[in-house]
């Protein structure tokens, strides 16, 4: 394989009509150009260049040799440039993976804008609740909630959200059963669970203050859309996340239940490869999905 390098000294030369007039534009010393069109010449096994202490002139297979090395540096500094272009405005596919969640009551509402402000990205989202490993699948970014922390992969991690899991009943229910004035009061009404093993709630405030309760159980499900519409339907006081559960609250489907209390917190994350990371397009996805969010009312 033929040395970039060698050849564009070989092209200024030429273009220059000589080593001394190619050293001056390149900024090399003449020896070194002249040592590296000889070295060129060597490899191929074919002289490319006349040269005499008065004259320079291309051999007719140099000639030929010329145009090709030409268009060879051409198409170099063209890819250099989609590089440069590439690495400096926002554009091109960026893949995502994410949790149904995560992609229903997160993402769905944060990728119009996105689209909007950066008409060059196309995303392509992958919902999924399995695992799915970035480097080997092929993604550039991850997003994913979590309540402990996430273990040390490699990958970057940037913090999208932290949110609290609140409790809500659908009104119907509320005026049905009472609305409850203390986290006690919840032994006396029926709670829909998010674990199908755990029935207790362990609670907390602002004031660090811990409560453990446990509802009647009636019903249990470990999906936060089926949990969203248990509470809607009526069922019982219901644990979801506050995204989870904001849109029903604006629209009173919904009522927020002990706004004092809540059940845990739950901490959205964005993974990347460090690489693809840099990548503007990459960039411009995480940077406008980690601006700041208005809280729950």
């Amino acid at each position: 394989m033929l040395n970039l390098n060698d050849l564009r000294m070989f092209v200024q030369a030429v273009e220059s009509g000589g080593f001394t007039a190619a050293a001056r534009r390149l900024g090399s010393p003449k020896s070194t150009i002249s040592k590296r069109v000889a070295e060129l010449e060597a490899e191929l096994g074919a002289r490319l260049i006349h040269r005499t202490s008065r004259s320079f002139t291309l051999t007719e297979l140099g000639r030929e040799f010329y145009e090709h090395a030409r268009a060879a540096i051409i198409e170099a500094e063209a890819a250099q440039n989609v590089v440069r272009q590439r690495m400096a405005e926002p554009i091109g596919t960026v893949r995502i993976t994410a949790s149904v969640p995560v992609a229903q009551f997160q993402l769905a509402e944060h990728l119009p804008g996105l689209l909007q402000a950066y008409p060059k990205i196309e995303v392509q989202l992958h919902v999924t609740d399995r695992f799915v490993d970035l480097v080997h699948e092929n993604f550039d970014i991850a997003v994913r909630s979590h309540r402990s922390a996430l273990p040390d992969t490699g990958l970057v991690q940037r913090r999208m959200s932290v949110e609290r899991t609140i409790l809500v009943a659908a009104p119907a229910y509320l005026e049905r059963r009472g609305m409850p004035r203390t986290p006690q009061d919840l032994s006396q009404h029926d709670g829909v669970n998010g674990s199908l093993s755990v029935r207790n709630w362990l609670l907390r405030n602002d004031s660090n203050e811990e409560m453990t309760v446990t509802p009647r159980s009636s019903f249990a499900a470990d999906e936060a859309g089926m949990l969203l519409q248990a509470a809607k339907a009526g069922l019982g006081i219901v644990c979801v996340p506050e995204t989870i559960a904001r849109a029903s609250l604006a629209r009173g489907e919904l009522v927020h239940v002990l706004p004092d209390w809540f059940e845990n917190t739950i901490t959205t994350t964005i993974l990347t490869p460090h690489r693809r990371g840099q990548l503007p397009a990459v960039r411009a996805v995480i940077d406008h999905l980690t601006r700041p969010r208005s809280p729950v009312g």
